[in-house]
């Protein structure tokens, strides 16, 4: 009678849960309602399975429950029983899966007036790239991937050269504009999805997928990865920003085309040294850094690198946080090189600079660092030398104690908060990891050896 009692009330209390519960879907923002249809289908059909199924097994344990005097009829086969129950059984299938298949055909079924993009996933950052004015997509191959070449285009392609290149994560599209979305994978499987759309198709390395979407509202959504692709699957965010038509011809005007990112002039370190002039007062003149300041060494790091921490502080994504106090003091002098001629040209006298291992000033457990430090290895290396490919810099051979300071940055919000900050939000995420201080010197301690 007890079990009987328990399963009555599971059942009454799954039914107030579902209808009472404050968790469901995300707000519809595209054209998929019959997606939600669907999956409400699935819920009436298994709800009514559920409590039927249960319902019946609380009464047939209080029918035929033992009591004395009374003996089991053991009957292994009934006819009737089995059709009925393979009659309700096919009915219930059949309203599962019927709207499924229809909306399935809708699902790849492209209408001709889509937009057409690709969305590229790799470990772990999403990036875009759309057709240029002849309307078509230039071949890919991964081994024409490099810094200068993020989306392994074919520069032989004439119609590669006017595709549309966003290297950031952030997508826009019209509202209400049919989007095709190519979705390709340059390492392991991914998946692109915005629970908003009712959207979501893997990423299989080695072939394109497709799915399409109309955006309905405007606003910004979450592109999300719901593939398991590695350790910082996580952290592969993304966004989506649907504008008004106009508003997305300007955005769409200002993204750079593949035949202008690679006719990006090589900087002139002799001019360059000109400018970085003014950059010694705190870094030096041999870009060794100084502490007392609070600047960091730039010789060997990356030009890549160089060149997305100055944009960020143009654009106000870092340096804006007020409790960031010296990102704040180097805000305004980043805009001393915000010409892109004149940003080269440093970078390019920076890359001159003898690369000298600064001094140590953090000190820690390092065997303890090294166990720690095998979640950072998967984006910045193995021997901290930094993989653009993850969008990971240089660790190893770099101010310890500036290292230092940003893990405590990125864990307090500092850096990182920034919403259109999106790979400084990653690494925020990855830097609570470092639970403490000692935690946070043992790593550094150990990053100094390599």
């Amino acid at each position: 009678m007890a079990l009987a009692v328990a399963i009555v009330l599971l059942v009454i209390g799954s039914l107030i849960f579902h209808f009472l519960s404050p968790w469901y879907f995300t707000p519809l923002a595209s054209n998929w309602s019959t997606i939600d249809f669907t999956v409400d289908v699935t819920f009436w059909v298994t709800g009514i399975v559920f409590v039927g199924i249960n319902l019946f097994s609380a009464y047939a344990i209080i029918r035929y429950r033992h009591r004395k005097g009374h003996k089991a009829h053991y009957e292994p086969e009934n006819k009737k029983v089995e059709i009925w129950l393979t009659v309700f059984t096919t009915v219930g299938v059949a309203a599962m899966l019927a709207p499924g298949l229809a909306v399935w055909g809708d699902f790849i079924t492209v209408p001709d007036d889509a937009l057409q993009f690709e969305a590229l996933g790799k470990q772990w950052h999403w990036s875009y790239r759309m057709p240029g004015d002849d309307g078509e997509l230039g071949d890919t191959d991964v081994r024409h991937m490099s810094v200068e070449n993020l989306f392994g285009i074919d520069p032989e392609d004439p119609a590669g050269q006017d595709d549309i290149l966003i290297a950031d994560p952030v997508l826009h599209l019209p509202v209400g504009q049919p989007a095709h979305a190519l979705l390709r994978s340059t390492d392991v499987l991914h998946n692109f999805a915005v629970p908003q759309f009712r959207i979501k198709m893997d990423l299989v390395p080695g072939m394109v997928t497709y799915q399409w979407f109309t955006p309905e509202r405007t606003g910004t959504y979450d592109i999300l990865c719901e593939e398991l692709c590695g350790i910082a699957h996580f952290a592969m965010r993304g966004k989506v920003v649907v504008d008004e038509v106009d508003d997305y011809r300007q955005w769409l005007a200002q993204q750079p085309t593949f035949a202008e990112t690679m006719a990006r002039p090589a900087g002139n370190a002799t001019a360059g040294a000109a400018t970085y002039a003014i950059c010694t007062a705190c870094h030096g003149p041999q870009g060794v850094g100084m502490q007392a300041l609070n600047a960091p060494k730039i010789a060997g790091q990356e030009g890549w690198y160089i060149r997305r921490q100055i944009g960020k502080y143009i654009n106000g994504l870092r340096g804006s946080d007020p409790r960031d106090l010296y990102g704040l003091q180097m805000a305004p002098m980043a805009r001393v090189v915000a010409d892109e001629t004149a940003l080269e040209n440093v970078i390019a006298y920076i890359q001159t600079l003898p690369d000298e291992t600064p001094e140590r000033t953090v000190f820690g457990d390092v065997e303890r660092g090294a166990d720690l430090y095998t979640t950072c290895g998967f984006c910045h290396g193995a021997e901290g030398q930094g993989v653009w490919s993850t969008n990971a810099p240089r660790l190893a051979g770099m101010s310890d104690w500036y290292l230092a300071a940003q893990l405590e940055n990125f864990k307090q919000g500092i850096r990182g908060g920034h919403e259109a900050d999106i790979y400084g939000y990653q690494m925020y995420m990855m830097a609570n990891i470092l639970k403490d201080e000692n935690a946070i010197s043992d790593i550094i301690a150990h990053i100094n050896t390599l």
